[in-house]
């Protein structure tokens, strides 16, 4: 895989050079902005990450405002610790 020149992240992530070092966010770092807290609402990010329109605003919101290369999409700790036990759900403020 080749990367354009213009893609520093994909060029980084297969291992070429890159004309320079690429930045990227973790959807996590999105939660202090407003536009993420108006698109996300009153649920849970459980709620959220099970709605794929959702997830990918979510992700891309500090990529737009901050230009950044890339944002990386996972899943957050609440979502192992629902598919092991579904009938506790996070707390709403938990972290």
């Amino acid at each position: 895989m080749t990367s354009e020149p213009h893609d520093p992240f994909l060029a980084a992530a297969a291992g070429e050079p890159a004309h320079r070092t690429p930045v990227w966010f973790m959807r996590q770092a999105g939660r202090s902005l407003p536009e993420y807290r108006a698109v996300r609402g009153e649920g849970s990010i459980l709620e959220a990450i099970k709605k794929p329109e959702l997830a990918a605003e979510i992700t891309l919101q500090p990529v737009r405002r901050y230009g950044v290369d890339a944002a990386v999409l996972y899943s957050d700790t609440p979502s192992v610790a629902h598919q092991r036990r579904p009938a506790a759900p996070p707390r709403a403020g938990a972290r």
